[in-house]
């Protein structure tokens, strides 16, 4: 039997379009090498790979395309190897390089039949969606976590339009057929208040920030200023307490310059377990309400763990007492000591100083990460964790399992077929949950949301000649001469606002002086009072045209909406005290609400999920994987952080192991 009579048999005449069709594949994490496995063995004439990392041990239990000889190794190079023995009927192209970079153009995205988003991080799936959305290519997005997981179809404009009269004018001005990636907003990563962390840390996850983001960098690395995970915005409310902490941070760094003496673990463990916490005690009005922190003595703990085993040798899976995490504490701060060392000693003159950064597959880093946050977290009186446990939360992991990576990649092709069948109407957002009652759950596409800031707007490409174009051109010569644009009205990129009409010193400034590129994104915002049009984004197309001609053109014919009215809706005063509020949700989160054709049952659902939220009374808990949370209810899921020491409320449905905080809606369908 022929390689290809299955596919034949099952999709018919689509197999034709299948065989010649040019697909993109960002990332080949866990979802990416099931998704490139499927590909292959369907048949897609040709995939390009996309992913800027590379392999570690850590992946090689579900990244089934990788083996150990390939650790260090590109991923996307790796996985074209691997899969072309697969199937040598597909031409397979791999790119090591970041999706974001700028020969990834729209023109380019526009070569491919559909693409497939398997990345683990918000900004790259912001671009990719972005970019898709411009270039008017369907966009399969997905993401797993532990038993969880979701397949979302992002499509911007209907092809039956193309067979329409002024095509090209309704190719322009068609809002997305459904729902983008930026429709919902996702919460920003968790960060924590430099005080809490140094001072009153209350959670094993502050011990593990303080142990990664301060003390580690401090000896190691560059400031704490540096660290994503501190919070700086309330130094100013704590002026003084921040300035005894930056004189324990210099402190700190005088003491690095002892690295490799004898001395060095001892001058170490006495300032962040012995001054610095009787400090702390010295400030009687934080412990009123708190248990007060206790010294660990330097002598008192080497005497315990004397006699004490290596502890790195057992499970990482064990808790380690006092004794044992000063022992693996001193043992690594010898071991990073002597890479800085053997660094220095290589080091030409002029070469920068030599410094370590974190990483959760540093075996030396994390079993100092490890060892000294749970000295923190005993000092403090928190539940210190095990080695695995801190690994977890210290490299933002979110649990991955294969076998929910192979479910959602077989679920990503099954909706690509009916994209490229031209049946939106039978394609299905998907969602993968830990239930008794129903595994996988299905609803039907959504609208784009109205306000939605990256498909409720008007795009079309604008070529411009950016050595001779200026702002003015713009402004004046194709906004208000030829699109009719008022008064009020402001021009945007992704630094800011480039003009309004309180800024016009840009206004002589040539594209090329701007930093405006090709394929940079400009967006109009029309800031009329009454009856304002939508927003226009133009995507730059660098074209050369001859001096006696405008500067600036827009080839296809542009009609620009008026932005629609946003219902206000009722109050309802059913909080306590005659407070309002819609469901127990504050009115301001409105704004977020999904817009969408309700089906007659779901108008009676007066209970409609806002992002992020969930009818009190309708919410019940189920346990998922290593302690992640899911609350269901009989219509919605929504996936919570598994980890409740660390504080956070939601956490995204992700592509691989680091985690996009944000807020994803389940609606299950009959």
């Amino acid at each position: 039997m022929a390689r290809n009579t299955s596919a034949i048999h099952s999709l018919g005449m689509l197999y034709r379009d299948v065989i010649k069709a040019r697909v993109l594949l960002v990332g080949a994490g866990g979802i990416g090498c099931e998704l490139l496995k499927n590909l292959v063995l369907t048949g897609f004439g040709e995939v390009v790979i996309v992913d800027l990392d590379t392999i570690d041990l850590s992946n090689l239990n579900r990244q089934f395309l990788f083996r150990r000889e390939h650790i260090k190794q590109s991923k996307a190079l790796v996985a074209k190897e691997t899969a072309s023995k697969f199937n040598p009927n597909v031409k397979l192209e791999a790119h090591h390089a970041n999706i974001k970079d700028p020969q990834f153009t729209i023109d380019w995205f526009q070569s491919f039949k559909i693409v497939f988003n398997a990345l683990d991080n918000l900004d790259a799936r912001r671009h990719v969606n972005k970019m898709c959305l411009a270039a008017d290519v369907p966009l399969i997005e997905s993401g797993t976590t532990g038993f969880n997981g979701q397949v979302q179809v992002i499509k911007r404009v209907c092809r039956r339009m193309h067979l329409r009269k002024r095509a090209r004018v309704a190719d322009v001005n068609r809002q997305g057929e459904t729902e983008c990636y930026d429709c919902n907003a996702k919460q920003a990563p968790k960060s924590f208040p430099v005080c809490t962390i140094r001072t009153t840390p209350s959670q094993p996850i502050h011990s593990i920030v303080w142990a990664k983001s301060y003390l580690f960098t401090e000896l190691f690395g560059t400031s704490e200023d540096d660290a994503p995970e501190l919070d700086h915005s309330d130094d100013a409310k704590n002026a003084g307490e921040i300035e005894n902490l930056q004189r324990e941070s210099q402190a700190l760094r005088r003491i690095r310059e002892a690295r490799g003496s004898e001395e060095f673990p001892r001058k170490v463990f006495q300032k962040v377990y012995g001054e610095d916490i009787k400090r702390l005690r010295g400030m009687e009005d934080l412990w009123k309400t708190r248990r007060p922190p206790t010294v660990l003595d330097y002598d008192q703990v080497a005497a315990q763990a004397a006699s004490v085993n290596n502890p790195v040798d057992a499970s990482d899976q064990v808790t380690w007492n006092t004794a044992e995490n000063f022992a693996v504490f001193v043992d690594s701060l010898g071991r990073l000591s002597k890479r800085i060392q053997d660094a220095q000693a290589k080091a030409a003159p002029g070469d920068p100083p030599c410094i370590l950064s974190f990483d959760k597959d540093d075996v030396d880093a994390l079993d100092f990460v490890s060892a000294s946050s749970n000295l923190r977290s005993i000092v403090f009186g928190i539940e210190p964790k095990s080695k695995f446990d801190i690994k977890q939360m210290a490299g933002n992991i979110i649990p991955a399992i294969a076998t929910t990576n192979a479910m959602v990649a077989g679920l990503c092709v099954l909706q690509a077929f009916k994209v490229m069948n031209r049946e939106l109407d039978s394609a299905r957002n998907v969602f993968l949950t830990k239930s008794v009652d129903r595994v996988i759950s299905a609803e039907k596409l959504c609208k784009p949301r109205p306000d939605c800031p990256t498909c409720s707007v008007v795009q079309t490409r604008v070529k411009v000649d950016t050595s001779r174009a200026t702002l003015q051109d713009l402004v004046e010569g194709l906004l208000r001469l030829e699109l009719g644009y008022g008064e009020e009205f402001s021009v945007n990129n992704e630094v800011g606002t480039l003009y309004d009409p309180d800024l016009e010193d840009n206004l002589s400034k040539k594209f090329k002086d701007l930093g405006i590129n090709n394929d940079s994104f400009l967006t109009i915002i029309d800031e009329a009072e009454e009856n304002p049009r939508v927003n226009l984004v133009l995507s730059v197309s660098e074209t050369y045209f001859p001096p006696d001609s405008k500067p600036i053109f827009i080839p296809t014919k542009v009609e620009i909406g008026r932005r629609p009215k946003m219902a206000t809706p009722a109050p309802n005063t059913n909080g306590a005290n005659g407070s309002t509020n819609t469901n127990g949700v504050n009115p301001t989160a409105i704004i977020g609400k999904r817009k969408r054709e309700e089906d007659p049952e779901d108008e009676q659902r007066h209970d409609k999920m806002i992002r992020g939220f969930v009818p009190e009374e309708k919410t019940t808990m189920a346990t998922n994987g290593a302690g992640a949370g899911v609350t269901t209810t009989s219509k919605n899921v929504v996936v919570l952080d598994g980890d409740t020491t660390a504080g956070n409320n939601v956490v995204v449905i992700d592509g691989d192991e680091v985690g996009d905080n944000g807020v994803l809606n389940f609606d299950d369908i009959d």
